[in-house]
């Protein structure tokens, strides 16, 4: 998410119109958050370490185990979500794919809310925290608001994306800028850049009309309260908005209003003493986007604007 300290998109740094054309094909967000479980049906199908180009760059107790644990919130489509049949899928889970044939390791996804994935990070639930997640300098530092909360971290950038609001479809009540949401309700995930550019933008409303914000665990959960007319408008990373609009209710249920903002990148999310790892994780998103993976990839997602052609490390500001 982006672009603020609990950014997932750009903001959640954020991401290109021209991504609006978005045409996926899937259901819509169909998990929920939060279980903390294993996805046994996720995680590439890798070559052995033996034969894989990189295996050599990882730490020997990720190449001995085989399997890299990626702490993800796996209901951010098309970023990452359940298919029908409960499987992971998205963007974040085919570059994981086409990294671990490089790493020769498997990309394991498990499923958390997405405000908690950096402290499970910290605690070694994860190895990484890959879930389109906004490469910041608050979380490079450990900081929110000027104050130190925690280890930070680095991020291997592989994607960029901004902002944007949403509105039921025919009923945009006039909003097309962030400011227009003054005296209305918006709704947006915990812990992401779109709920701080609503904290931040009602601390300038004026005549008494700030923005009501109502906070939900995943995604889903705010388009839920949009849809059924509880909150005027949502907000979440373009890719993310330009999806729900592209499916929820066979196109009928929502529209993007105004521009996206705050454009920013993605990151994997890596601890800061697992130095070894990260470049290793550089190293394989390199060669993926050398070898064409990684294009085919964000072509499959109609998501070619938010491409980048190298892998950068903590380049959010």
């Amino acid at each position: 998410m982006t672009a603020s300290s609990t950014l997932r998109t750009t903001a959640a740094q954020n991401r290109l119109a021209a991504v609006g054309a978005i045409a996926v094909a899937g259901a819509l967000l169909l998990t929920g958050c939060g279980d903390q479980t294993k996805d046994k049906g996720s995680g590439s199908e890798s070559a052995s370490t033996s034969s894989a180009p990189l295996a050599d760059k990882l730490p020997q107790a990720i190449r001995d185990k085989g399997v890299i644990t990626v702490g993800s919130d796996i209901a951010y489509a098309p970023v990452e979500f359940k298919d029908d049949s409960g499987k992971t899928v998205g963007i974040d889970p085919d570059l994981a794919d086409a990294m671990g044939k490089q790493l020769g390791v498997k990309f394991e996804f498990q499923n958390g809310t997405f405000d908690t994935l950096i402290t499970g990070l910290r605690s070694k639930r994860y190895d990484i925290a890959m879930s389109a997640m906004t490469d910041t300098k608050d979380r490079q530092e450990g900081t929110e608001n000027g104050k130190k909360v925690g280890e930070g971290v680095d991020f291997v950038d592989y994607f960029t994306a901004g902002v944007s609001i949403y509105t039921k479809k025919g009923d945009d009540q006039g909003i097309k800028t962030w400011s227009d949401l003054c005296g209305k309700k918006i709704a947006v995930q915990r812990g992401t850049v779109s709920e701080d550019l609503a904290k931040a933008e009602t601390a300038k409303c004026t005549g008494g009309k700030k923005i009501a914000i109502e906070s939900y665990d995943n995604d889903q959960q705010a388009q839920t309260r949009v849809r059924a007319g509880g909150a005027d408008a949502g907000s979440s990373d373009f890719p993310v908005t330009a999806y729900a609009v592209k499916t929820s209710g066979g196109g009928n249920d929502f529209q993007v209003v105004g521009e996206q903002v705050e454009a920013a990148p993605y990151g994997i999310a890596v601890a800061k003493t697992s130095t070894e790892l990260r470049d290793a994780l550089k190293a394989a998103l390199d060669a993926i986007i050398k070898n064409g993976e990684y294009a085919k990839i964000v072509a499959k997602w109609g998501v070619e604007d938010g491409a980048v052609t190298t892998a950068t490390v903590n380049g959010g500001k």
